[in-house]
C-alpha cells in the first residue's frame, strides 16, 4: 500500500495515491479548491449547466465572460442577455460582454479577475492573448468526440450522418479552432429514436460532470496533466468529419436520399434549427413546412419520388426510393407546430407533392 504513495499534492502538500491521482486528504483538497481563481466563458443554455455546477459546488468563479445583449422583437428595441449572463447575474458574478476580444479595455478587465484557469463553453473562437493569460491555461467543453466533429454544431451533424455514439471532449485551447490537446473525454449511445434536441440536454449534463472533473484533475497536478495530441487519433484529414454552422439552406431536405438518410437528418435537426421541406399545393402555390418528427415506412412502391399519399385523418407518407418517410410532427410557415394528426385537421388541400430539390431536366 505504501509503495502506491510516492508524490505530494500540489495543493495540500500531502501524499497522492498514484493509483488514483487523489489526494489522501480529499477533504482539504475541496477546501483548497476555493482558491483557485477560474473565469468561465459561454453563452447558451448549453453552457448554464457547466457554470452551474462550478458555482454550486463550491468553484471559486472569479468572473463570466459572454455576449452583448441581443436586439430582439420587432423593432429591435429591447436587449435580451444571453442565458449564462442571467445566470452569472442571479449569481452575483461579475460579468464582462466584449464586443471585439482584442480590445484592450477588456484584455484590461479580464486581467484584472487574475484567473488561475479559464473554462470555455459555446462560446467564440478566442484569440491567443485571452487563453494563453492565466498560469493554468484555458480549457473547453466541446459536444463531440474529438477529433470528429469539430465546428459549431457537433450534435446536429452527429445524429445526421447517423452515428450510434458520441460525447463530450474537454481539450486546452490552441490557435485553431477544435484542434487542441485532449484533457478528457465521455462517451454517449446515440438511439435510434434520439434527436438533436435529446443528445443535446444529455450531454449538457454529461458535460457539466466532465468540467468539473477536469478542473479537479488540474488543480490536483497543477494545471500540468497529461493530454493527447488530436493527431494521434487520426492518420489523414479526410477520416475526419467536420461540424460547420447550419445555415437555412443546408437545412433543407434532399428526397432523393434514402429513407434512413432522410430520418437521420430530420431528428438530427430537431428541434432546432428543424428541417425543411417546400410542398406543391393544388392550386399551384407553394408553401414551406418544417418536418420535427417522422418514421420510416419499409414499403416497395413504384411512386415518384415526392409524392404525398395520406388517409386524410391520421397520416402523411412522402415516398421516397426505398419506402416512404411519415410525418409525424409538422410545422407549415408562420403556423405552430402540431402533430399530424391536428395538421390534418386544419388543412383545407393537402398538398399533392413535395417540390423537386434537385434542378429540372428540360426535355
Amino acid at each position: 500500500m505504501l509503495s502506491s504513495i510516492s508524490a505530494t499534492c500540489k495543493i495540500c502538500h500531502h501524499a497522492i495515491n498514484r493509483q488514483v491521482y487523489i489526494c489522501i486528504f480529499a477533504e482539504k483538497c475541496v477546501m483548497e479548491k476555493r482558491d483557485l481563481r477560474i473565469v468561465f466563458m459561454g453563452t447558451p443554455d448549453f453552457a448554464v449547466e457547466s457554470l452551474r455546477a462550478l458555482v454550486e459546488k463550491g468553484y471559486c468563479v472569479a468572473g463570466v465572460v459572454t455576449t452583448p445583449d441581443k436586439p430582439v422583437g420587432r423593432h429591435g428595441n429591447i436587449l435580451r442577455a444571453s442565458p449564462v449572463k442571467e445566470y452569472a447575474l442571479s449569481k452575483g458574478l461579475p460579468v464582462l460582454q466584449p464586443e471585439k476580444l482584442k480590445d484592450e479595455t477588456f484584455l484590461s478587465a479580464l486581467r484584472a479577475l487574475k484567473a488561475d484557469l479559464q473554462v470555455v463553453v459555446a462560446f467564440r473562437m478566442l484569440p491567443e492573448v485571452v487563453w494563453d493569460m492565466p498560469r493554468y491555461g484555458t480549457f473547453n467543453l466541446h459536444g463531440s468526440l474529438l477529433p470528429q466533429y469539430r465546428g459549431a454544431a457537433p450534435i446536429n451533424w452527429a445524429i445526421i450522418h447517423g452515428e450510434k455514439e458520441t460525447g463530450v471532449t474537454t481539450f486546452f485551447l490552441t490557435h485553431e479552432i477544435d484542434t487542441g490537446r485532449i484533457i478528457s473525454q465521455r462517451r454517449l449511445p446515440i438511439t435510434e429514436t434520439d434527436n438533436a434536441g435529446i443528445v443535446h440536454d444529455k450531454l449538457m449534463v454529461m458535460g457539466a460532470a466532465l468540467a468539473l472533473e477536469t478542473v479537479d484533475l488540474l488543480i490536483a497536478h497543477e494545471g500540468c496533466v497529461e493530454t493527447i495530441p488530436q493527431e494521434k487519433l487520426y492518420h489523414d484529414l479526410s477520416e475526419l468529419r467536420p461540424a460547420p454552422k447550419l445555415s437555412n439552406e443546408m437545412c433543407r431536405i434532399n428526397w432523393q436520399q434514402p429513407a434512413k438518410a432522410i430520418y437521420d437528418f430530420i431528428r438530427g435537426l430537431s428541434p432546432y434549427p428543424a428541417a425543411w421541406t417546400t410542398f406543391e399545393m393544388p392550386d399551384g402555390t407553394s408553401q414551406t413546412l418544417k418536418i420535427y418528427e417522422s418514421e420510416i415506412v419499409s414499403h416497395t412502391h413504384s411512386l415518384q419520388t415526392g409524392t404525398v399519399i395520406s388517409d386524410l385523418k391520421t397520416s402523411v407518407d412522402i415516398a421516397v426510393a426505398d419506402g416512404y418517410i411519415r410525418l409525424i410532427s409538422v410545422q407549415l410557415s408562420g403556423k405552430k407546430r402540431l402533430h399530424i394528426k391536428d395538421f390534418l385537421n386544419g388543412i383545407k388541400n393537402l398538398p399533392e407533392r413535395i417540390i423537386e430539390l434537385l434542378p429540372r431536366v428540360n426535355p
